[in-house]
């Protein structure tokens, strides 16, 4: 089974990953457990096995498999919300968090970036462009690759775990995701340009316009986290006066009278 298109190929794998996602959070393939292998895969999900390599690379950037050379693909445990419950912490502390680490990650990145991971990254924003050309302007597969691999490239291991655990939390957060959606949807192009803003100043190997672009793209989800806080609190007051309006009305105590 064959891809007609490398094109068809990036299409498809961020739909595959997703399902094999799913799996995992199931509890399908538990932490430790080896994933069949390509061509059972391949089959299961009736793509090629390209493909199924495709989603196997989105997953590992997102710290949901381990890949294992001449050994096979294994489940790595998920986002514990049990013992680090991420309810705790407010959005604006995450998305802060985010800011500070990001920003200094992609300064550190541009002196450690291969061509390799050049390249990955640009297949991660063509991915981007891609979703929004087909109207799937709210999926994070291919933001959080492009996060994750500049992240990889620092070879930090301290500092991975940290954005992996930065987005884990992120994805658990529903004010996060709301105000995510909302500049995906309103203008997903300006999106894609703060991405390749980024992109271009890690090829120029520019640690201060790096760092700088990471704040700049930040810079909008604070200002859409402000507004969804916003709305939400105006959208409790309401609901507070509707109901004090409807507990105090005069027709009520007329009708408790009769």
């Amino acid at each position: 089974m064959s891809d007609s298109t490398n094109g068809g190929n990036r299409r498809t794998y961020r739909k595959v990953a997703q399902k094999m996602l799913a799996a995992l959070d199931s509890g399908e393939f538990p932490a430790g457990a080896r994933l069949p292998p390509e061509r059972e895969l391949s089959e299961r999900y009736g793509v090629s096995r390209p493909t199924i390599r495709e989603a196997i690379i989105a997953l590992e950037v997102m710290g949901r498999v381990d890949v294992q050379t001449g050994s096979g693909v294994y489940a790595l445990k998920s986002f514990n919300t049990n013992s680090n419950n991420p309810r705790e912490y407010s959005p604006f502390e995450v998305t802060e968090a985010r800011v500070l680490v990001e920003s200094e990650v992609a300064a550190l990145a541009a002196s450690t970036m291969s061509n390799e991971e050049l390249e990955e990254l640009q297949a991660a924003l063509e991915d981007m462009i891609s979703e929004n050309e087909t109207g799937n302007l709210t999926s994070e597969v291919a933001d959080r690759r492009f996060h994750m691999v500049i992240a990889n490239s620092t070879q930090n291991r301290p500092l991975i775990s940290m954005i992996q655990h930065l987005w884990d939390i992120q994805a658990n957060l529903p004010e996060i995701k709301t105000a995510h959606q909302s500049i995906c949807k309103t203008d997903g192009a300006t999106r894609i340009n703060e991405h390749r803003a980024i992109l271009e100043a890690l090829k120029a190997k520019d640690p201060h316009a790096a760092r700088v672009s990471m704040r700049n793209h930040f810079s909008r989800s604070l200002d859409a986290l402000h507004a969804t806080t916003e709305q939400r609190a105006v959208e409790e007051i309401q609901k507070q006066l509707t109901e004090r309006r409807e507990r105090f009305s005069l027709n009520r105590i007329q009708y408790m009278a009769d």
